[in-house]
């Protein structure tokens, strides 16, 4: 079912392309401000906003509530919930060490039927996860606590075990980072890595596994906040037309949800700023941004964005096109009747 889009306003395109982070633990005039006056795509929850699990349900469907009385999509809800030293839900959640002790398909398997189960009942849709980057064995990469044990194959395998474990009960996964960051040393939180590896190196190793989440129909796919320079020597990847639709979409043939990492991180702070990456993320058609600290810069965005679409005509047919991208998702998971935002089935058991 494909939305006409000619009527809607660049406000509403530029709103849903945005993904926020937000202060509080409870739906409030200011998160409802948030997703009506921007007119939201998507929440992002950061540990700030979680207690227990009955009350991210009722925020979760409190935010969906709010949504749907404007007139707006579903959001996307999302969190990362990869296990390991990336989880943000606590106990009574279950527990899981991460993909490095991740040694049979069998625990991806179970990873991901217990932690979909868990963020469904909670009104979660999309868990930004997995990590399918890949670590040479020995390197002291910034990720090698993050990834699957083992070579590209074997991380290509473990990857689409859990998108599709995931996406099988209800929750989109969002495979990271393209086109992959196992070979940096660099924290993108704080600068901007570079990595000078040229295609054929990068297609014999790093975007192995990423093909695999193409071919297993992904919901999302993360971009890194990383220079390629033998790629693109001007922009990173989150940001580069070359990377995003010369590689991702055309030569790996990806039509899913193209999303950045948070533009509020070093490498993008410290390299141009909020504005600079904008301009970048439109030009190469990137659906989704991800601000996921100040309110102010969610909402310069949305301007942003809004002007970039209203100011050409090109600008407004690559922002439908985006759009389209996004609410394809949404809907074929919402045309699941995923009824978990507004009725929690069940609450995490305690792990002892």
């Amino acid at each position: 079912m494909k939305t006409d889009l000619s009527a809607w306003s660049d406000e509403r395109l530029a709103g849903q392309r945005l993904m926020a982070g937000f202060e509080g633990t409870a739906f409030n005039a200011a998160l409802e401000r948030l997703i009506a006056g921007v007119n939201l795509g998507g929440l992002i929850l950061f540990k700030r906003n979680l207690l227990f699990p009955e009350q991210i349900a009722r925020l979760c469907r409190s935010a969906q509530e709010c949504a749907r009385a404007c007139g707006l999509p579903p959001l996307l809800i999302a969190i990362d919930q990869e296990g390991g030293p990336v989880a943000r839900l606590g106990r009574p959640f279950t527990r899981f060490a991460g993909n490095p002790a991740m040694e049979e398909e069998a625990d991806a398997q179970r990873f991901a039927a217990i932690t979909a189960a868990e963020l469904s009942a909670v009104g979660i849709t999309m868990n930004l996860a997995p990590v399918v980057d890949v670590v040479p064995e020995g390197f002291p990469g910034v990720m090698a606590g993050r990834v699957f044990a083992g070579g590209p194959e074997r991380v290509a395998r473990m990857g689409r075990v859990v998108i599709e474990g995931l996406q099988a009960r209800g929750i989109m996964a969002v495979a990271k980072h393209f086109p992959g960051i196992g070979r940096t040393r660099l924290d993108s939180h704080v600068e901007r890595p570079v990595l000078p590896a040229d295609l054929a190196s990068l297609a014999a190793f790093d975007l192995i596994p990423f093909q695999a989440a193409v071919d297993g129909e992904a919901a999302g796919i993360m971009l890194a906040h990383v220079l390629y320079p033998l790629l693109d020597p001007q922009w990173p990847a989150s940001l580069s037309r070359t990377i995003v639709r010369g590689l991702l979409r055309r030569r790996m043939g990806y039509p899913g949800i193209v999303m950045t990492d948070d533009l509020e991180m070093g490498a993008i702070e410290r390299c141009g700023g909020l504005d600079w990456a904008l301009g970048g993320l439109l030009a190469a058609e990137v659906d989704m941004a991800l601000v996921c600290h100040t309110r102010e810069k969610i909402e310069r965005a949305a301007d942003f964005m809004a002007r970039a679409s209203a100011a050409s005509q090109k600008g407004r047919q690559a922002a439908e096109r985006s759009v389209g991208r996004i609410l394809a998702v949404k809907q074929r998971y919402w045309l699941r009747e995923k009824t978990s935002a507004s009725s929690p089935q069940r609450k995490p058991a305690a792990r002892r």
